[in-house]
């Protein structure tokens, strides 16, 4: 049983292929075009945070692909009525895969280890491996290439940076997170990319100037994610010399791409100018978490279409 709980449950090679597969449908979709792969799928979204991308992205998605998808709140008991247990194999009786969103990362771990469908990590507080996967899409559509390449996260060293450090590492991107002391990316997520990826181009600075002068995108997310309201003075205090505005883009190259996973806080991490600006992808990269996580799916539950239909 394939799972998706982190990118490290993919190989290079396998992610080439749905960034490739994503292009492909992509491509297909602006010509009208909707290949029924997943045709009489169902896909359940199993969510205890909320939602807009996320949710609308998978749903619509799977739609495109034929399937069907059931959306799973709090009503219906997840850990809460009966067993973990029972309550995933009886799930895995009714449909064929789960995009979970979680408040830990255990609770994904907890659905895929009854083995009942495919599992599909789409947030947890560890991770956001969706979310990178459309992230380096956006990189490949803008230069075509995407090795060698320097992506700048400014911002925290969250679930969302942790995903897109390893997916750098896969891809041969590299990756780069200014942060202010005390907001680095954990060392035993970092060892673990090392392990796997000892050529990984990683570092870490408090320079946030330095750090984009030779990026080819600056990415930034909110300073204070779902869950951390009570640290948001602290983290604004702590943040607020890694603001993505006007000064830090014109240390950039003019060539540099603006990213931003969404929900944004407007005049905070981000300014409206840089936002709304000419080298802003935010819109297009939260139209293309949907034609990533498209290409996921059919590799989880069809990879025998992308293995006769996409060449990388």
């Amino acid at each position: 049983m394939r799972h998706l709980l982190t990118l490290f449950d993919l190989t290079p090679q396998e992610l080439r292929q749905i960034l490739a597969t994503a292009q492909t449908l992509k491509s297909k979709l602006k010509q009208g075009e909707r290949p029924a792969i997943l045709e009489r799928y169902t896909l359940a979204l199993l969510f205890e945070k909320p939602s807009l991308r996320t949710r609308v992205s998978f749903e619509t998605g799977m739609n495109h692909l034929g399937g069907s998808s059931l959306f799973l709140g709090d009503d219906v008991g997840w850990g809460k009525r009966e067993s973990p247990s029972d309550f995933t194999r009886v799930l895995g009786q009714f449909v064929d895969a789960v995009a979970c969103r979680a408040k830990s990362h255990e609770r994904v771990e907890q659905l895929a280890e009854y083995n009942a469908v495919p599992i599909i990590n789409s947030l947890t507080d560890l991770c956001h491996p969706c979310q990178a996967i459309a992230d380096v899409l956006t990189l490949l559509e803008n230069f075509g290439e995407v090795k060698d390449r320097h992506m700048v996260f400014v911002g925290d060293g969250n679930n969302v940076s942790r995903s897109l450090a390893l997916a750098c590492a896969m891809l041969d991107i590299q990756f780069t997170l200014a942060r202010p002391d005390g907001y680095e990316l954990d060392q035993p997520w970092l060892d673990r990319i090392g392990e796997k990826y000892p050529n990984a181009k990683m570092n870490q600075t408090a320079d946030p100037i330095a750090a984009v002068e030779t990026a080819d995108a600056i990415y930034t997310d909110v300073w204070t994610s779902m869950g951390q309201e009570a640290e948001s003075i602290a983290r604004r205090a702590a943040f607020k010399n890694f603001q993505v505005n006007e000064q830090l883009l014109e240390a950039a190259p003019k060539t540099a791409r603006v990213l931003h996973c969404l929900p944004a806080v407007r005049g905070e991490e981000i300014t409206d100018a840089v936002m709304d600006g000419p080298q802003s992808d935010v819109i297009e990269q939260a139209g293309n978490r949907m034609h990533a996580q498209k290409a996921l799916m059919i590799q989880l539950l069809r990879p025998e279409w992308i293995a006769e239909n996409i060449s990388v």
